[in-house]
């Protein structure tokens, strides 16, 4: 998804992380995506005068499938979802996982008798352990579908039927 992404329900209830993507490709019943990266703080119109113009900007642009559950065509901007609480979870498995795996290493490693040397070492193959494990897991979510994105709805079209309505003035 992008910086911009919003969480909203979708037709089941589920609470979605919803991003803006552009289809590139249509293969049947699913659609080939590119994320379209934005800013939330206008980093872009800014350019030098934020530290975002001093990352370095994505050469190849991120592609990735999803259902074609509303017929899209090469072209359209579409708001794509994942589960909120699949991307907890694969967000937990990428993070904390090693993280802990590293911390609990050289715990038990000190706690066993051995020095920082044996403590350094063991939080390494702890962070290697995590790591490993974290890469079999995400390719477990991936393989039964749980980070598979879909189609929520073309972009720029209204949610439940709500007009698009302009700020209220203050005053």
């Amino acid at each position: 998804m992008n910086e911009d992404s919003a969480a909203r329900s979708d037709a089941t209830g589920r609470r979605m992380v919803e991003g803006v993507a552009r289809v590139v490709a249509v293969d049947g019943a699913k659609v080939w995506l590119e994320a379209e990266s934005m800013s939330a703080c206008a980093g872009c119109a800014a350019k030098a005068g934020c530290g975002t113009a001093a990352q370095p900007s994505r050469r190849t642009p991120r592609r990735f499938a999803a259902t074609n559950d509303l017929d899209a065509r090469i072209g359209e901007r579409m708001v794509v979802g994942i589960p909120e609480n699949a991307l907890l979870r694969a967000s937990a498995t990428a993070y904390l996982v090693p993280l802990l795996a590293m911390i609990v290493a050289a715990v038990a490693a000190s706690g066993l008798g051995g020095g920082d040397g044996a403590a350094a070492l063991a939080a390494a193959a702890g962070l290697v352990a995590g790591l490993a494990f974290a890469r079999r897991r995400a390719a477990m979510l991936t393989a039964h579908g749980g980070l598979t994105p879909v189609s929520l709805r073309r972009a720029g079209e209204a949610l439940d039927g709500a007009a698009c309505r302009p700020p209220l003035a203050r005053g």
